[in-house]
């Protein structure tokens, strides 16, 4: 067992801070070395959080560090080459979504992971938190009968400003639009709390912003397990809103918040006649909100004691496909995708580049 994990970031803009501040909250881990691709502003970022170098590159950091986990925070563009570096040079991998550009590159990553006997973890902080896993419990249990229908909305608001970053609304540098970069967050939690998914439905929408990607995306996505769930993603809507809604055969649970959730975004409401039932399903007591620190808090344990990553950090691929699938169902004009399809997709495994149905010019 390891006594002390030795950390480095790659990439120091503002999630880096969530991984700092995670990092600093861990009894036995502790950042020895940053890098970023300008050099003042690592270092900037190495003198608050007292980081004690700072280097040019990934690989001169490597070699003069040998870190035991390598923190990625960097566009995804980089994460593919970043993350094989990092195993190659022996360290375990903490990335952010979305891990990868393609799932052709999130495989290699995955099967470098193997190769090296490293553990490789992608920041979905929002499976975390204490009523997320409550109700998971719940839901695996049969507690609150058969889920049946489920709604999932990203409602974001990006302006121009958010998009005049040279690598952003673009395909070759973001890899998709606002259901890659923003939808993925409450997908993931979607499947989180529903298991594996069986198909899924998708069109793409540019309906104001000067992007190459999408604004916006609709999606029907259907669960093994026989769940039905409606999918709208934005980053054109002012009153900004994440949720899910799941109604079982029991209960409707609902999960309302915006970039974090704690109980009071949760509840479970019962079928009338079943409230003293639902006294069984209150959340505990003892909170914990989702956030990257509870997420890499969990998978250092796990790290430290030679486990298994925990729940929160496994499954890496489920959402990822997901958002390919909505992807590849909008470039064969609404098509049902499946993972059979999926697994051997003759363009959307390398890419998600898509047709966009511009509604920008259409005047009523």
């Amino acid at each position: 067992m390891t006594t002390s994990l030795r950390c480095a970031l790659v990439g120091t803009g503002a999630v880096a801070h969530l991984h700092a501040r995670a990092v600093a909250a861990h009894p036995h881990a502790r950042l020895v070395a940053v890098t970023n691709l300008h050099r003042t502003v690592a270092d900037d970022f190495a003198a608050q959080w007292d980081v004690p170098a700072v280097y040019d590159d990934l690989d001169e950091l490597l070699a003069a560090e040998h870190p035991d986990v390598v923190l990625i925070c960097t566009p995804p563009g980089a994460h593919h080459g970043q993350t094989l570096q990092a195993f190659a040079a022996g360290a375990h991998v903490v990335v952010e979504k979305p891990p990868a550009s393609s799932l052709d590159e999130l495989d290699e990553m995955r099967a470098a992971a193997a190769a090296a006997d490293r553990q490789l973890a992608v920041v979905f902080q929002q499976r975390t938190g204490t009523a997320a896993a409550h109700v998971r419990r719940l839901l695996q249990a049969g507690a609150l009968g058969r889920p049946l229908i489920a709604v999932c909305q990203t409602l974001w608001y990006r302006d121009a400003a958010y998009f005049a970053v040279p690598w952003r609304g673009r395909w070759e540098t973001e890899g998709g639009g606002t259901t890659l970069g923003h939808g993925i967050h409450q997908l993931d939690l979607l499947a989180f709390l529903l298991g594996d998914w069986a198909g899924v439905q998708g069109r793409l929408w540019r309906l104001d912003r000067q992007t190459q990607t999408e604004d916006a995306s609709t999606a029907t996505i259907t669960f093994e397990s026989g769940v039905v769930a409606q999918v709208v993603t934005s980053a054109v809507s002012p009153r900004e809103v994440s949720s899910i809604r799941i109604d079982t055969q029991k209960a409707t649970i609902t999960v309302e918040h915006l970039y974090g959730h704690g109980h009071q975004n949760w509840a479970i409401t019962p079928v009338p006649g079943l409230e003293r039932e639902a006294a069984a399903w209150a959340l505990p007591d003892h909170e914990e909100r989702s956030d990257h620190e509870p997420l890499l808090r969990d998978v250092f344990d796990a790290l430290l004691a030679g486990d298994r990553l925990p729940p929160t950090a496994t499954d890496p691929a489920r959402s990822f496909e997901i958002v390919a699938a909505i992807y590849a169902s909008a470039a064969a004009d609404g098509a049902v995708i499946t993972p059979v399809d999926l697994a051997t997709h003759p363009t959307h495994r390398s890419g998600f580049a898509s047709p966009v149905s511009d509604m920008r010019a259409i005047r009523t």
